[in-house]
């Protein structure tokens, strides 16, 4: 005989679809309002890159393979910006990146975490943003083995745009929707491009980090 639900349960299951929905309406229309898109995230598997000098000893050292997050977003708002207001700081994008290394102890994979406080962002399109995973970290997680490609590494990156701490744009690699905050988060592993030896290179292709 099938149990029927109490008042309160009723009401539960009512209550919870509408509160999804009123986020994601809620969520929507600030990203519509703030003029952020992310357009792009492109995952690829990069090498420690090559850097010669003199005035020291150089150390024996075999490059290794790192895995590179780049973010194209756009800030175009929607109405017309004082001189002043042309530059944003404190454009917080944070990473969201789910590994595909599944095990007894992660049956879901390993949902990596990070953070980039970009400043002086200009309100135009096709703006930068970049995170590393470290090869100590995919060794780690991959037992001992840095994948060979992003595909057989990654099952999905997420990644959100935040000014005065509410989200203004978000987008996925794959899915759709909001599927990171299911997973348990797993932080300090990701790295912004000044803590990695990519630091002096390419300056001017992304935007400024602000200074902790």
């Amino acid at each position: 005989m099938k149990q029927s639900l109490t008042p309160t349960q009723l009401l539960k299951r009512f209550i919870a679809p509408c509160a999804v929905l009123l986020l994601s309406i809620s969520t929507l229309h600030a990203q519509n309002a703030s003029g952020f898109v992310i357009s792009k995230i492109e995952p690829a598997i990069v090498t420690t890159p090559s850097i010669s000098y003199s005035g020291g000893t150089q150390k024996p050292s075999r490059p290794k393979s790192w895995m590179e997050i780049e973010v194209t977003f756009d800030w175009l708002p929607t109405t017309p910006l004082a001189p002043a207001d042309k530059y944003a700081d404190d454009i917080v994008i944070d990473y969201y990146i789910l590994l595909s290394n599944k095990s007894p102890t992660a049956p879901q994979g390993t949902l990596l975490t990070g953070q980039v406080n970009h400043i002086s962002v200009p309100a135009q399109k096709d703006l930068k943003s970049v995170m590393y995973v470290s090869p100590r970290t995919l060794e780690r997680f991959f037992d001992g083995k840095i994948p060979s490609s992003t595909s057989s590494a990654i099952v999905d990156i997420a990644v959100t745009i935040s000014k005065l701490g509410q989200v203004v744009a978000q987008k996925s690699l794959k899915s759709t929707g909001i599927w990171w905050p299911q997973y348990q988060k797993t932080g300090g592993y990701l790295l912004i491009k000044n803590d990695t030896p990519f630091a002096s290179l390419n300056s001017d292709y992304y935007e400024a980090v602000k200074k902790q």
